[in-house]
């Protein structure tokens, strides 16, 4: 499998925010998205996820075979928010998202235990801290095999040692040919990935300045 960016612009409120991004991973390959607020990062993978289409060039997913035709259908999309009802439990949560992405990989418990919350998943999800509910939210990458991880700053909220037990998630992950992107502000313990530097779009002579 393949992920290939050729000539990607991406917008944000009509406005150009990059353009000219290319990048090309195959199994077991990550990227590290990189760069200042503004510079289109979360614009970046949102394209990528098939959110938000692309101002110009193309992404395709390659080897996907009929049941992944594209990179939406081939991936796993953490963003800024987790995704889950407050008013639901844990469990609740991860069994509504297993059962809508079909194809389970990893039982509810066992995706708990690997990011260490085994014990709450009875509790609702509004009850949990802010470091907690993003481990609930990373556990949800487990539950069903999807080649492509597409992560937006994964480890906000997470303490040192929650982030290291991740980084051994996305270790496995590659390491059984998966492909990971994503945008960050810190290191996330990914030997050996691409970096990707985005830059602030710079204004156009109209915009003055």
């Amino acid at each position: 499998m393949r992920l290939v960016a050729e000539g990607l612009g991406g917008e944000r409120g009509g406005e150009a925010v990059f353009s000219g991004v290319d990048f090309s991973l195959s199994d077991g390959e990550a990227l590290v998205v990189t760069g200042p607020n503004g510079s289109g990062k979360s614009t970046l993978l949102r394209i990528v996820a098939g959110l938000l289409p692309a101002a110009a060039g193309s992404v395709r997913l390659e080897g996907g075979g009929e049941a992944m035709p594209d990179a939406a259908a081939a991936c796993h999309y953490l963003g800024h928010e987790n995704g889950m009802k407050p008013a639901l439990s844990v469990a609740e949560n991860l069994e509504f998202w297993q059962s809508f992405n079909g194809a389970p990989a990893f039982g509810i418990g066992d995706a708990l235990e690997e990011v260490g919350l085994e014990t709450i998943s009875h509790l609702p999800y509004g009850y949990l801290s802010t470091g907690q509910r993003r481990r609930i939210a990373i556990a949800r990458l487990l539950l069903n095999r999807r080649p492509l991880w597409l992560l937006d700053e994964p480890t906000a909220g997470l303490d040192r040692r929650a982030e290291d037990r991740f980084a051994g998630l996305m270790a496995g992950h590659l390491q059984g040919g998966g492909i990971i992107v994503a945008a960050t502000h810190v290191a996330l313990g990914l030997e050996g990935a691409k970096e990707l530097r985005m830059e602030n779009h710079p204004p156009s002579p109209q915009e003055g300045g």
